[in-house]
């Protein structure tokens, strides 16, 4: 069984305060001392770059007693990205106030001073909240109590860490049609998941949309495709130097092969369709990366219809989408508009949107998009 904490584990230590990412997505490079109170720590992507400028970070200080200690967090490559979250019990997460948040470009790259108070217990300090594999179990377990959910494991990662997957429908039915959610392709996307599992909570309500959509519609879940990036805290990758959403396609990796078998078994199968695919993600700025509307879907303009219902569901939040398609690269939306015929849409949540927002915005373009498949017309 793969352990959920990474094998190497930094430390740095004072005689008032001591540094560790000994937890499931801990990660830095090094950490030198320079005095009692100060930690310079430099963070490097798993990988040599070029990677996608996600500059991860997470460690825990454990003060001998309380204090205020300084921490530099310098980057070998890309730069400071991550607004600093910290939490006492890796539930509750706050933003680390701006008076106490230096950020400076040094030789083009930014990198940032922190000045963290402590108290009588450990504090987490992160570049998002920490979503480990643990997290997804416990939701996971609570959302299969449903009668109308179903827990499984799509198989195992490159270091044999479960990779797990629900679908939803409803109990005395057996839907055609299928709806494929996929998530944390990419390890510090946490927003992404963020919305996501509201987005999937609300398929499940009672409420006559939802019992209607689930009579009609299966919806598979996978919402954690990269365990071991997320454990180990990477940048970008899984563990074989691989970023999964350019491996669409490819698939050389693990990982990527069960959601390629996932999609060939749904393809297969005479008595069932796949009508949708949405990748959440996470970037700087809400958007929806969606295939534009000249090009036929089935079914056939779902996303232009979709997104126009949300919107009129959030009349006082912008919607933005952004549709474009590059038929040869290897990622989800690419492969699943040009190998299956389907609308797919990479669903991207800014890195520091309002939590509050997220979870609104998950509800709500679950409730359009329930209502929006709902009145297209059933495959022959």
């Amino acid at each position: 069984m793969a352990k959920e904490v990474a094998e190497t584990s930094p430390k740095c230590e004072t005689r008032a305060v001591k540094l560790d990412t000994n937890f499931p997505t801990g990660n830095i490079k090094s950490c030198v001392t320079s005095g009692k109170k100060r930690l310079n720590i430099t963070l490097a992507p798993e990988d040599a770059p070029p990677i996608n400028c996600s500059a991860w970070y997470a460690f825990r200080l454990t003060a001998l007693k309380p204090t205020r200690v300084t921490v530099n967090l310098d980057y070998e490559a890309c730069g400071h990205r991550y607004w600093p979250k910290i939490s006492t019990d890796g539930v509750t997460w706050t933003n680390l106030k701006k008076k106490w948040v230096k950020i400076e470009e040094v030789d083009g790259r930014k990198r940032a001073r922190l000045s963290i108070k402590l108290g009588n217990k450990p504090l987490f300090v992160a570049g998002q909240e920490i979503f480990p594999p643990s997290k997804y179990k416990l939701w996971l377990n609570h959302a299969a109590k449903s009668p109308d959910a179903r827990q499984w494991l799509l198989g195992k990662s490159a270091e044999y860490r479960d990779i797990p997957a629900m679908t939803i429908k409803s109990a005395e039915a057996t839907p055609r049609e299928q709806v494929v959610l996929v998530g944390r392709q990419h390890p510090p996307e946490v927003t992404g998941a963020l919305a996501m599992l509201p987005f999937v909570e609300t398929l499940l309500e009672d409420t006559p949309l939802a019992r209607k959509y689930r009579a009609r519609f299966e919806t598979i879940i996978v919402p954690m495709l990269n365990p071991d990036g997320v454990v180990h805290g990477h940048w970008r990758h899984n563990t074989g130097g691989v970023d999964l959403n350019r491996d669409w396609g490819p698939f050389t990796q693990p990982e990527t092969r069960l959601m390629d078998g996932l999609l060939r078994k749904i393809a297969q199968n005479p008595d069932q369709k796949l009508r949708l695919l949405l990748d959440f993600h996470s970037t700087q700025k809400d958007v929806f990366y969606t295939i534009p509307d000249e090009f036929p879907t089935n079914p056939p303009l779902f996303i232009r219809d979709w997104l126009k219902r949300y919107q009129e569901r959030m009349p006082d939040y912008d919607v933005n989408r952004d549709a474009r398609h590059s038929p040869d690269r290897p990622i989800s939306k690419a492969h699943a508009f040009e190998t299956y015929g389907v609308p797919a849409v990479t669903f991207e949540l800014g890195d520091e949107t309002d939590r509050g927002l997220i979870a609104r915005i998950g509800r709500e373009s679950a409730v359009a998009m329930m209502e929006t498949l709902l009145a297209t017309s059933a495959p022959e």
